[in-house]
């Protein structure tokens, strides 16, 4: 397994054991973070989708692609 590129983040949320839709269970991943903290979300495929709507949320991202298959997303409330 690949080390994670964002190992200092708060929390961390592998989407890839969700079964279902991750959605729901990234929003209330990020809802229960302080304004300080942040989430690694660890997904199968870099999740493009999500940027507009953590922007729209007033979060911001950084992503890393450490290996094939595997995308590191930091996100902290902007």
């Amino acid at each position: 397994m690949s080390s994670d590129p964002f190992d200092d983040a708060d929390e961390r949320l592998d989407a890839r054991e969700i079964d279902g839709e991750p959605f729901g269970d990234i929003m209330a991943a990020l809802d229960e973070l302080d304004d300080d903290e942040s989430l690694c979300l660890v997904n199968g495929f870099e999740p493009v989708p999500l940027y507009d709507v953590l922007a729209e949320r007033g979060y911001v991202h950084e992503t890393a692609n450490p290996a094939d298959g595997e995308w590191h997303v930091e996100i902290t409330r902007a």
